[in-house]
């Protein structure tokens, strides 16, 4: 199987934003890209920060989702020769999981024909990651909401206003998705249930239309952040600091340690500027930065140069 060399950019991505825990996902203008060509033995390598700790073997996320995608076709699958360009830190509650697997098959997908639609591409990457919630905005972008049964993942596009920014606080410290789901229970009280389906609503109603109020009252969670909280230090002040500085509400990015702030436009910069000085008072290096949402999602290009 022949093909010209390309290269596949894909968003990181913030979800839950409080109540839509494993459901609601945001595809943030941060990137990784992967650059991939013909060969006849497949090789991985990846550059940029952290690169060292990404495999370069078939262990690699990307491969196997790549290699997944032909085994579902009953293909043989090309041998290729993959760069990874680290964009999104790991393990940090930004997608970075995400990215990999929506990469592998969007780069499967073109080499292939486009075989799979749209929507078959995000039933895969769900079935792979085990949840919808950071892989869709990953390949469709925009602000997503996704349901998934027997019969595969309907997603739709939630409508964003332009007044509200994202602000992510990024902490020198890790923790894995694994670790942050561990410490989740099995069941849930009715009036927990009650509680994030009416803040969630109250959420989305906000972000629709931009009502700062909404947003504030509709980021609370009882389903997952009372039990993740105790894993991220620093947390109370942090949200504290960034609510003084004008933030409409805070949550846990994904599984965390990342924080995400939603700020009105004119008080992200300083939103940004004091959660990371609040971690730094508790000894804890961070890297604050408002982002735009990405609202185009992964792409590819015929031209794998610079």
């Amino acid at each position: 199987m022949t093909f010209a060399p390309f290269a596949a950019t894909v968003p990181a991505t913030t979800a839950n934003l409080g109540p839509g825990f494993d459901c609601l996902g945001v595809a943030l203008q941060l990137y990784n890209k992967f650059l991939f060509a013909p060969a006849s033995k497949t090789s991985i390598c990846a550059i940029g920060p952290e690169a060292d700790r990404v495999a370069t073997d078939e262990r690699n996320l990307l491969y196997r989702a790549y290699r997944r995608y032909f085994d579902e076709l009953g293909w043989e699958t090309p041998p290729i020769a993959i760069e990874i360009r680290m964009g999104v830190p790991l393990a940090r509650g930004l997608g970075s999981s995400a990215t990999a697997i929506v990469g592998g098959l969007v780069a499967a997908d073109r080499i292939a024909g486009s075989q799979l639609k749209s929507d078959e591409l995000a039933d895969m990457a769900t079935a792979i990651e085990g949840h919808p919630d950071n892989v869709v905005p990953a390949l469709f972008g925009g602000c997503c909401l996704s349901a998934s049964d027997d019969t595969g993942t309907t997603t739709c596009q939630l409508p964003w206003h332009d007044t509200i920014v994202p602000v992510v606080a990024i902490p020198d410290f890790e923790l894995s998705t694994a670790a942050a789901r561990a410490v989740l229970p099995d069941e849930f009280s009715r009036a927990d249930a009650v509680f994030n389906v009416a803040h969630f609503g109250m959420l989305v109603r906000g972000l629709a239309t931009g009502n700062g109020d909404l947003v504030r009252v509709g980021m609370s969670d009882r389903l997952h952040q009372p039990y993740r909280l105790p894993l991220i230090s620093g947390w109370e002040q942090v949200r504290s600091a960034a609510r003084a500085a004008g933030a409409w509400g805070v949550a846990i990015s994904g599984a965390g340690p990342t924080l995400l702030a939603l700020t009105p436009s004119d008080r992200a910069p300083a939103v940004a500027d004091a959660m990371a000085v609040a971690w730094r008072a508790k000894g804890i290096e961070a890297i604050a930065r408002p982002l735009a949402l990405d609202r185009r999602g992964a792409s590819a290009c015929a031209s794998a140069g610079e």
